[in-house]
C-alpha cells in the first residue's frame, strides 16, 4: 500500500564543480567506494533486526546533490553503461575488458525521499500534495540516472484515481555525466581492449550523443509516446502510457504496470520462457525494421512479464532512430548473409558500410564467415535452442582480437548500438534457453521477405496489422 504524502525537510545544494584533474581521479576509482559502502551495508543487514535494517538503509541514502556528485558521479555516464553490460556478458568477454567493466557494476544507493520530493516539486512547480493523491517515498526501482516511485493521481480524462510510476532524475547528475563524457581517453582505452582494429573515435562520439540524450526525460517521453502509439492494441507488446502533465526534463511519469520480474520469469516453465523470448525478439526487430528505431538497452531490468508471451517494455531513454538509407544497408546485409549466402555481395556491403577496410588482406570467404557469424541463428530454416554457451560464443567472437580480420574491422557510428542486439539480446535469449524457429520468425519481420505468421504469436500479429490498417502496405500474406 502506498504511504501517505511526506514533505521533505532537508534542502539540496547546487552540485559542486570539480576540476578536470580531480574529476578524472574520481573516474579512475570506477565507483569502488560506493560499491564497497553498499556491499558492507548489505552484509551488515543480514544480521540486523528489521528496525536496524531500516536504519541502515536510511544511513546510506543520498540526501543532497553534493553527495550525488561525490558518491554517484563516477558511476554514471558512458562507463556505467559499459559496466551494466558486463553484468550479463561476463562469460564471453576477454579478461582485461571483463576486469575493467566488472568494477562498474556497483549498485547505487537511493536518494532520500526528501531529496526526491524536492526534485519533483522544483521540476513540476507545485507541492507534492497538489500533484499526487498519494506518493510512496520508498523507491520501487533504480534507473541508470534516477529512481522510480509509485504514486496515485486523479486522471484528468476520467476523474478517477490512477496508479502511476514517477521516475525522478538524480539532482546534478547531468553535470556529473557531462564531466564523465569529457573523459574520452579512458572510455576509448576500455573499448580498444575489446576491438583489435578499432578506432574508438566514432564509437565514443555515438555513445556520448546517446547518453547525453538519455538525460532529457522530455525526449524519453516523446520516444515512449511514439512506441506506445506504434504498438497500441498489440496482443503481446505493451508500452506504458506517458502522463503528459506530470513530465519535465527531469521527471517522467507513466502508468504503473504490475508484472513479474526477470528473476521470476526464470522460474517459470520453458514454454512460458519461449513465449517471452519470442515477444522480446519480435519487439526488437519489428521496431528496427518497421518503426525504424531501436530501443538500445536490451536489459533484463527493462521488462515486466505477464504470462502467455505478453511483455511490458520499459525505459526509452536510449533510443536510436535510423534513416531509410541505414535501414536499407541493414536489410541488404542480413539478406546477403542469411538468405542468399553470397559472400562476394556481403563483402562489398560491409566494406561500403565501413565495417571492413577496403581491400583488406583477407579472403572473401573468411570475411563472410567472420561477419555472418552474427546471422547464424537465423540463416537456416530450423528449430534451435539459444543457450548461454552459444550467446557467449557470439560475445567472444565480437571481441576476438586473435582473428586477423579483427585488425581490419571496426564499428562505425551507425552500428554502435546495433551491436547491443548481438550482445544484449542474444545474452537474454541464451539465459532463457529460448527454443523456436527464429528463421521463420525473422522472415515475418524482414521487409524483403515479409512472410505471414509462423507461430500463434505471429498469427496474432497478422490480425493486429490488419486491424490497424497496415495490411497489405506493411505486411503481405504468405
Amino acid at each position: 500500500m502506498l504511504s501517505r504524502l511526506r514533505r521533505g525537510a532537508s534542502s539540496g545544494h547546487p552540485i559542486t564543480r570539480h576540476g578536470r584533474a580531480a574529476r578524472n581521479s574520481q573516474l579512475a576509482k570506477l565507483g569502488v567506494q560506493v560499491g564497497t559502502t553498499y556491499a558492507t551495508t548489505s552484509a551488515r543487514k543480514i544480521f540486523a533486526s528489521t528496525e536496524r535494517r531500516i536504519e541502515l538503509d536510511r544511513e546510506r541514502e543520498l540526501k543532497t546533490a553534493d553527495q550525488i556528485a561525490d558518491r554517484l558521479g563516477q558511476m554514471k555516464g558512458a562507463l556505467m553503461k559499459l559496466g551494466q553490460m558486463a553484468s550479463y556478458l561476463d562469460e564471453g568477454l576477454p579478461e582485461p575488458l571483463r576486469a575493467a567493466l566488472s568494477q562498474l557494476q556497483s549498485n547505487a544507493p537511493p536518494m532520500s525521499a526528501e531529496l526526491a520530493i524536492q526534485a519533483i516539486e522544483r521540476e513540476l512547480g507545485a507541492p507534492i500534495s497538489a500533484l499526487f493523491v498519494e506518493f510512496d517515498p520508498e523507491p520501487i526501482a533504480a534507473a541508470s540516472i534516477g529512481q522510480v516511485h509509485k504514486a496515485i493521481i486523479i486522471d484528468p480524462a476520467t476523474g478517477l484515481e490512477r496508479a502511476v510510476a514517477v521516475k525522478v532524475q538524480y539532482p546534478g547528475v547531468d553535470t556529473a555525466i557531462a564531466s564523465d563524457l569529457r573523459n574520452t581517453e579512458l572510455l576509448g582505452a576500455i573499448l580498444k581492449q575489446g576491438f583489435g582494429g578499432l578506432d574508438p573515435t566514432e564509437m565514443v562520439a555515438e555513445i556520448k550523443t546517446r547518453l547525453s540524450e538519455e538525460l532529457d526525460y522530455e525526449l524519453e517521453a516523446r520516444n515512449q509516446r511514439a512506441f506506445n502509439a506504434y504498438y497500441k492494441d498489440h496482443p503481446y507488446v505493451h508500452v506504458p502510457e506517458v502522463i503528459d502533465h506530470l513530465c519535465s526534463r527531469r521527471i517522467l511519469t507513466t502508468e504503473l504496470v504490475i508484472g513479474s520480474t526477470w528473476q521470476e520469469l526464470l522460474t517459470w516453465d520453458q514454454s512460458e520462457r519461449d513465449l517471452a523470448a519470442e515477444c522480446i525478439f519480435r519487439f526488437v526487430f519489428r521496431s528496427l525494421y518497421r518503426f525504424k528505431a531501436f530501443n538500445g538497452d536490451p536489459h533484463p531490468g527493462n521488462y515486466l512479464f505477464h504470462g502467455n508471451g505478453r511483455v511490458t517494455f520499459l525505459d526509452f531513454g536510449l533510443v536510436k532512430h535510423f534513416t531509410d538509407t541505414e535501414l536499407q544497408m541493414f536489410e541488404s546485409m542480413v539478406y546477403a548473409a542469411a538468405v542468399e549466402h553470397d559472400n562476394d555481395k556481403f563483402r562489398r556491403i560491409i566494406e561500403d558500410a565501413g565495417m571492413l577496410a577496403p581491400n583488406a588482406p583477407v579472403t572473401t570467404e573468411a570475411a563472410g564467415e567472420y561477419f555472418s557469424h552474427f546471422y547464424q541463428a537465423v540463416s537456416e530454416d530450423r528449430v534451435m535452442t539459444w543457450t548461454p554457451e552459444y550467446s557467449s560464443t557470439i560475445v567472444r567472437h565480437t571481441f576476438d582480437r586473435t582473428s586477423p580480420i579483427s585488425q581490419f574491422s571496426t564499428v562505425p557510428k551507425t552500428f554502435v548500438f546495433i551491436q547491443r542486439i548481438n550482445l544484449g539480446l542474444y545474452a537474454i535469449l541464451g539465459e532463457l534457453r529460448a527454443t523456436g524457429n527464429y528463421r521463420r520468425i525473422s522472415e515475418e519481420l524482414w521487409p524483403k521477405v515479409n512472410s505471414g505468421g509462423s507461430t500463434p504469436m505471429g498469427l496474432a500479429e497478422d490480425e493486429w496489422l490488419r486491424q490497424r490498417g497496415a495490411y497489405p502496405s506493411e505486411h503481405k500474406a504468405r
